[in-house]
């Protein structure tokens, strides 16, 4: 780790080629693990119902199975599967049934390859870099979860604030007491709002799974960074959003996964949080 923090010119292509594999395994995770916890929950219904078991083949676990095309089941060799160059090589298209290969592939492979740099160009090649890199690998997880399926399973999420706890307790970021404080602060504050919304109105206006992704942002960041996270994810949200719903033509009751900006917003304050609020209370002549 120190000779990479001394040689950057070698530590940063390192990272690059480490966050396009992780991009590539986290694609697995992202279109994999819904639909194996929902093989898993009809399981157990159908158990503590009662009901007759029926046969169901369980769907492709996230390690052993290799990587296949969606469309024709062809296994993908080692040639077809090298992270974000395979994509561009064969032009978005399977190599034998020539269906047209997802976007969200390269994207992700992409995206994690920008954060895994991000992390180590802001906190090094040390401990503090690999905590930033897991972080910033669960949030891209857990947001291409919740977009596709509107779910943010506790299988990541509550790891995800156990690990933020845990790097308090050796202070790597921050002191143990302002991360447990950060986590329940993250998670009684959307709890709140919408137990609040569901007694004015009958219907609940999120999921529980977000109050856990801002309990476990709440572990990174600390309890400063609860508010900010809230007010940049609310911001961040209602422009996408309104873009979003606007461009498809869809009207406001369309419910829309907060997951993704919670994570944006989390990662933001983490990278950035403590010169962000310093600005803003300096601009606000409060400091």
């Amino acid at each position: 780790m120190a000779f990479l923090d001394q040689h950057p010119i070698l530590g940063y292509p390192a990272a690059a080629g480490l966050g396009l594999l992780i991009g590539s395994f986290l694609n697995v995770v992202i279109l994999r693990l819904p639909k194996r916890l929902e093989w898993e929950w009809k399981r157990d219904a159908r158990e503590v119902l009662e009901e007759p078991d029926i046969y169901e083949p369980p769907p492709p676990g996230i390690v052993v199975e290799p990587s296949h095309c969606p469309h024709c089941k062809h296994k993908l060799s080692w040639y077809e599967n090298i992270p974000l160059f395979s994509w561009l090589a064969l032009r978005g298209k399977c190599r034998h049934c020539h269906a047209p290969i997802s976007v969200q592939y390269p994207l992700v492979e992409l995206l994690t390859a920008v954060l895994v740099l991000a992390s180590v160009w802001q906190f090094g090649f040390g401990w503090q870099g690999f905590g930033a890199i897991v972080l910033s690998c669960f949030l891209v997880a857990l947001s291409g979860i919740d977009l596709r399926t509107q779910l943010l399973p506790d299988q990541l999420t509550l790891p995800l604030m156990w690990l933020g706890l845990i790097a308090a307790s050796d202070n790597l970021y921050m002191p143990a007491k302002p991360a447990l404080l950060g986590a329940l602060a993250g998670y009684l504050s959307l709890w709140s709002v919408w137990w609040l919304f569901k007694q004015i109105t009958g219907k609940e206006g999120m999921g529980h799974g977000d109050f856990k992704l801002l309990a476990a942002l709440g572990a990174w960041c600390g309890l400063k960074g609860i508010l900010p996270i809230i007010l940049l994810s609310s911001i961040v949200g209602a422009i996408i959003g309104s873009i979003w719903l606007y461009s498809r033509g869809r009207d406001r009751a369309t419910p829309i996964p907060f997951g993704p900006y919670l994570a944006i917003a989390g990662w933001i304050v983490f990278m950035w949080g403590e010169p962000l609020i310093n600005g803003y209370l300096s601009y606000a002549g409060l400091r």
